[in-house]
C-alpha cells in the first residue's frame, strides 16, 4: 500500500509541475498588455516600459516563470494588479466560500444519490427504476442556470423560505451561512445527484448478475444480507471515485451557480481575473482548483486501493 500511495504522490507532483507551466504560458498568452491595464489608456510608453520593468515583464519567459513558481511554493503570491491587495488571503477566503458549499452540496447530495441509485438498481425495468431514470435524465439536460432561477423563484420569491442573494461577507460564520447556502447547494445539487444515481444503479445491476450472488442464493443466505454486505460493497467503488473527484469541480467548478447566485467562491474569483486580465490573481486561482481537482483524483485512487486491493497490486 505503502509503494502505491508513494508513485500517486509522485505522479500527482509531477502533474503539478506540468500543469503550472501550462497555466504560467497559457495566461502570459491572454490578449492585451498588463502595463497598460494597470496604468490605463492614457499613460504614455516611458511609464508602460517602467512598469514593464518593474513587473519583471521583460525577462525571458523561463526566467519568470521559475520566479513565479518559487514565490507560489513559498506563500509569497503577490499582489493583484486590479485590487491592490495581496493575493494569498483573497484566494484562501475564497477557498473558505467554496468549501462551505461544497460540504453542503455532499451532504445533501450523496446519500439521496445513492439511496435513489440503489433502489433503481434492485428495480430494474420496473416502475419507480423508470421513475428515476426519467427524472435523472431530464435534471442533467437542464442547465445549471435554469435550474438556479427556477429554485429562486420558487423557494425565494413565492414561498420565501431562502434569500435569493448569496453573497456572503469573509467574516460570515457557516451557520450564518448555511440558509444562503441552501439554493445555490440544492442547484449542484440536482446535477450531481443524477449522475451518482444513474452510476449507482448501473453498478448495483452489474453486480446483481454476478456469479457470487447466485450462489449466496443457493447458499440461502438472507437476501438483505447479500445485498448489503456483497452487492452494495462492490457496486459504490465507481461511485465513491466519482464523489472525490466531483470535489474538485465542486471546489472550483461552479462559475456559472456561483454568479447565479451571486456567490463570491473560486468559481466568481476566475472570472474576475479574466475579466481585469490581473495575471498573477488569475494565476494564484488556476493552481489552487489544479490542486483541488488533483488532490481529489488522489483521494478516489487511495479509496479506490481501499475498497479493490487488486488496484494497488496492480
Amino acid at each position: 500500500m505503502l509503494k502505491y500511495l508513494l508513485r500517486r504522490f509522485g505522479f500527482l507532483i509531477l502533474t503539478l509541475l506540468i500543469t503550472s507551466m501550462v497555466v504560467f504560458v497559457v495566461t502570459q498568452l491572454l490578449p492585451g498588455d498588463v502595463a497598460r491595464v494597470i496604468l490605463g489608456r492614457e499613460a504614455g510608453e516611458a511609464a508602460l516600459q517602467a512598469l514593464r520593468e518593474e513587473l519583471g515583464l521583460n525577462d525571458p519567459l523561463p526566467v519568470q516563470y521559475t520566479r513565479w513558481l518559487t514565490n507560489f511554493v513559498k506563500g509569497d503570491w503577490g499582489k493583484s494588479y486590479s485590487t491592490k491587495s495581496e493575493i494569498r488571503p483573497l484566494v484562501v477566503g475564497r477557498l473558505r466560500n467554496s468549501l462551505m458549499l461544497a460540504g453542503v452540496i455532499l451532504v445533501i447530495s450523496v446519500p439521496l444519490a445513492i439511496f435513489l441509485g440503489v433502489i433503481a438498481g434492485l428495480n430494474e425495468n420496473k416502475f419507480i427504476d423508470n421513475v428515476i431514470s426519467i427524472a435523472s435524465l431530464a435534471v442533467v439536460g437542464l442547465p445549471e442556470f435554469v435550474t438556479g432561477l427556477v429554485l429562486i423563484q420558487i423557494f425565494a420569491f413565492r414561498l420565501k423560505l431562502f434569500p435569493a442573494n448569496s453573497s456572503i461577507r469573509p467574516t460570515t460564520s457557516f451557520v450564518e451561512a448555511l440558509p444562503m447556502l441552501i439554493l445555490p447547494a440544492l442547484t449542484a445539487t440536482l446535477v450531481l445527484l443524477a449522475y451518482i444515481a444513474r452510476l449507482t444503479r448501473a453498478g448495483v445491476i452489474e453486480e446483481l448478475k454476478q456469479q457470487y450472488v447466485r450462489t449466496a442464493d443457493l447458499k440461502g443466505l438472507p437476501y438483505r444480507t447479500v445485498i448489503y454486505k456483497h452487492v452494495l460493497r462492490n457496486a459504490l467503488i465507481p461511485t465513491i471515485t466519482v464523489v472525490a473527484i466531483s470535489m474538485g469541480w465542486l471546489i472550483s467548478g461552479l462559475i456559472v451557480i456561483e454568479n447565479v447566485f451571486n456567490y463570491p467562491g473560486l468559481g466568481r474569483l476566475m472570472v474576475f481575473a479574466i475579466d481585469r486580465r490581473d495575471l498573477p490573481l488569475l494565476q494564484a486561482v488556476t493552481m489552487v482548483a489544479v490542486l483541488g481537482f488533483a488532490l481529489s483524483n488522489l483521494i478516489a485512487d487511495i479509496l479506490y486501493a481501499i475498497l479493490d486491493p487488486r488496484i494497488r497490486l496492480g
